[in-house]
């Protein structure tokens, strides 16, 4: 073979393992273009305020997640689950939004919740402030939209019907008794108090009571009035130590009489001499009066005025002439004493019977 034949040779087969090794290239590169297709997957990511369009090899959402260096905390919100497998044939569209912190007064203590809620209201019913019907909101509206590091404090709202018992006063009754003196009383039945219960609605904010409005009452027992007696027969200790009950008290003026016949115009030897009108005889102790301002027959104790002399215990039983109005006659057995008696002021008890 000549040596130009050979190198001709050489060069077509040269030719041709590059020709087959480009057509080799071709055929992986195809290969592996196709197969890339044909497992990517196309992935929207709505991430907050952002759009990330993606075409991934990777299986799940948190592969793809973790490729867009996307860190998802526990109080985040992810529309899928991690783990979840990546579609071929459709657009994957992942939705995130990250927590923000919300500091909230509740219960007397405050705490930090992170929340990716739209509205203050919506935050607080999650844990851990459990946010209830009627608890209230102050810094904030429920509607409003939360901001981060916003500050809030929650009132907690509760209403219970209330029972109360309350004492019913007694009445005290009084009531005459004839046998005692004035300032004298006895209880003669014990009052006893009575019971009634009350029922209130009553609205407590963080527990403290904030109103109360009564529903209903009723008498579970009825007060028992106490009944007292007291003294009306009045009573008197004259300037002798003579203690005595009297109905009535009069001032009148006071003279005196014997049974002489200057006093009564009768001689010893008259059949009605020392007789009383009443028919009885007359002795200390027996006064004229004016029936028509002292009955006949009323026992009475005449006392003297200022430095007149008491005249003591009385009857009246004899009337005169003389002897009207406010004034009383007294009996006495010597006519010195009329005279020296004269005319004086006196106070007459109507003593009791």
């Amino acid at each position: 073979m000549s040596p130009l034949l050979g190198k001709s040779i050489r060069r077509y087969v040269s030719l041709k393992a590059i020709a087959a090794m480009i057509l080799a290239f071709v055929i992986s590169m195809s290969v592996i273009v196709g197969t890339s297709v044909y497992f990517s997957k196309d992935v929207v990511i709505n991430y907050d305020d952002s759009v990330i369009i993606v075409r991934t090899m990777k299986s799940t959402v948190e592969g793809v997640l973790g490729q867009n260096e996307i860190e998802i905390s526990e109080h985040d919100y992810v529309s899928l689950p991690l783990e979840s497998k990546l579609q071929k044939k459709n657009t994957n569209v992942i939705d995130i939004k990250k927590a923000i912190p919300l500091i909230v007064d509740v219960d007397g203590e405050e705490t930090t919740i992170m929340t990716v809620k739209d509205t203050v209201g919506e935050a607080l019913k999650e844990e851990p402030v459990n946010l209830a019907v009627g608890d209230k909101i102050e810094g904030a509206r429920y509607s409003q939209e939360v901001e981060e590091d916003m500050e809030v404090k929650v009132v907690r709202v509760s209403h219970k019907l209330v029972a109360e018992e309350k004492s019913i006063p007694y009445e005290v009754v009084e009531e005459e008794c004839g046998n005692m003196e004035i300032g004298e009383q006895k209880v003669v039945k014990e009052g006893s108090k009575g019971i009634i219960e009350e029922v209130y609605a009553v609205k407590y904010e963080d527990g403290e009571e904030v109103y109360r409005r009564l529903m209903n009452e009723s008498v579970i027992s009825e007060p028992s009035e106490k009944v007292v007696e007291y003294g009306t027969v009045a009573s008197y200790v004259s300037s002798r130590g003579d203690k005595f009950r009297y109905t009535d008290v009069l001032d009148m003026r006071a003279t005196s009489y014997t049974a002489s016949y200057q006093c009564t115009g009768k001689t010893p030897d008259h059949p009605q001499f020392g007789i009383t009108y009443t028919g009885i005889e007359v002795r200390p102790g027996i006064v004229a009066v004016d029936p028509n301002v002292i009955p006949l027959g009323t026992r009475l104790y005449v006392e003297g005025v200022g430095d007149v002399p008491d005249y003591g215990y009385a009857l009246a039983a004899d009337i005169g002439s003389a002897v009207k109005g406010d004034i009383i006659d007294l009996y006495k057995e010597e006519m010195e004493d009329v005279i020296n008696w004269g005319v004086r002021d006196v106070r007459v008890y109507i003593l009791r019977d």
